[in-house]
């Protein structure tokens, strides 16, 4: 067969193709939030800093020309409450007009600007007042936003409120590994709930200045399965484990409750019920669950991954993953049948560690056969509206530092030079296709050929 005969994947005509970062971990030189304190602490891994990071807040534009080359079509990016309010009730103009000068070279680019109000930080006043740990704070928030929309609102149609409040959460206050450190169930949902009542409250200011734009947040989507699939106590564990961390959470954004047993401990949110115009799904890997009783902190389970399976590169603090493309069939198919499909979906980032001492040798299959599960759900009548590659250089990846690189483009932090890596030309491809082409799969991936289009069965797509 020809290529002019090919089989093909095509997406819909109006789907967003993109990528997506963050304010702190691109743009460089911030002293004003919990994390650059964090790292003068030392609880960076890798001992380094993050400096200027991608150096964005000076030349975002230069990596902007890179995504427009890969004819993306949307590109998501935080803003710093930091650096827009460095301190309580001051508002530093001039870091707005950078952003503007940010999103407006997106417009120019014809790019969607996607923006993340919050996005792991927080400004140091606001922690010094006990920042999403006391539900007073909120108002804080709120009155960022308020700001940001009055400033920013006639560039923006699409809104973030908050990336994985679960993550922010259960890393802060739960796991210890992300500031401030703790490590209390009790309080990592309490901060959690102050979230999605802070994201309800930013829902209907945005709704009310801006009523034509799309307003959601994202949550982190981790699967959990037993590692002995016949022990009562690991299948029980792994089911606690991905309630928790997973479906408790969009059900108290859908409907302002949490599930059994937290929700007998927290107070309702009000107003949470249809407050969102999106669901936002954050996808990277799956863990294996088995029964821990010394492990009250994890749902008493300790997490695996099997050795036998493909994984991206590893982190410092954590395995970042095993390379599980199903997993996001999976998810997609979760949040739309626990939602009964009321809103879009976006896939608000999905990506793969590969460090630069090896050659890309991963990212391209990974993501071709994370995008044929797209194209799966899509097919089934999911209506999955954009992918958002996470991410589009190498940036500083928080706890774990320069260790882990997940950028189409390679990044050098020291001399600051690019290297668009294999990856993003087959991305680039990609969205220039609109599809999945026999071409772009022969070029990049012919082990996996087959299996994306269909003659073996998808489920197995490593």
């Amino acid at each position: 067969m020809g290529y002019s005969e090919q089989r093909r994947l095509s997406f819909p005509k109006d789907f967003l193709w993109g990528t997506a970062s963050s304010s702190y971990q691109c743009e460089g030189g911030n002293m004003q939030n919990q994390w650059y304190r964090w790292e003068q602490q030392g609880h960076i891994l890798s001992g380094e800093h993050c400096g200027r990071a991608a150096n964005w807040w000076y030349a975002a534009e230069d990596d902007f020309a890179f995504a427009e080359q890969m004819e993306n079509n949307a590109l998501r990016l935080s803003l710093e409450w930091s650096r827009i309010e460095p301190q309580e009730g001051v508002w530093d103009s001039a870091a707005l007009e950078r952003y503007r000068e940010m999103l407006l070279d997106l417009h120019r680019r014809h790019m969607v600007p996607i923006v993340t109000l919050h996005h792991f930080t927080d400004p140091l006043w606001f922690v010094e007042r006990g920042a999403f740990t006391l539900q007073e704070n909120v108002s804080y928030f709120v009155r960022y936003v308020e700001h940001v929309v009055a400033a920013l609102g006639d560039l923006c149609t699409f809104w973030v409120t908050l990336n994985e409040p679960n993550n922010y959460a259960f890393q802060g206050y739960l796991f210890g590994t992300f500031p401030p450190g703790e490590q209390d169930l009790g309080r990592a949902f309490m901060v959690l709930r102050n979230l999605l009542q802070a994201h309800v409250a930013a829902f209907y200011l945005l709704r009310e200045r801006s009523p034509q734009a799309k307003i959601g947040y994202c949550l982190r989507y981790h699967l959990r399965e037993p590692i002995h699939p016949h022990s009562m106590l690991n299948v029980s564990v792994a089911r606690i484990q991905e309630q928790l961390f997973n479906w408790s959470i969009l059900r108290a954004g859908e409907s302002g409750r949490f599930s059994f047993p937290i929700g007998s401990l927290l107070a309702e949110i009000p107003g949470a019920v249809g407050a969102r115009d999106y669901h936002g799904v954050n996808y990277y890997t799956r863990d294996r669950a088995r029964f821990d009783p010394r492990r009250p902190t994890a749902a008493v389970g300790r997490r695996f991954m099997r050795a036998s399976m493909p994984r991206t590169d590893p982190g410092l603090d954590e395995d970042i993953g095993e390379i599980y493309p199903y997993g996001l069939y999976r998810v997609l198919s979760s949040v739309y049948q626990r939602t009964r499909g009321n809103k879009p979906i976006y896939i608000t980032e999905n990506g793969f560690s590969d460090r630069t001492d090896r050659t890309d040798d991963h990212r391209p299959a990974a993501i071709l056969a994370h995008l044929a599960m797209v194209h799966k759900a899509i097919r089934e009548g999911i209506p999955v509206c954009g992918y958002l590659h996470w991410s589009l250089t190498d940036n500083f990846a928080w706890n774990n530092g320069w260790s882990i690189r997940f950028g189409l483009i390679e990044l050098d932090p020291v001399t600051q030079i690019r290297v668009p890596r294999r990856s993003a030309s087959m991305y680039g491809e990609i969205c220039r296709a609109n599809a999945i082409t026999e071409e772009i799969v022969y070029r990049y991936a012919p082990e996996i050929v087959d299996t994306i289009f269909g003659q073996i069965d998808q489920s197995l797509l490593v």
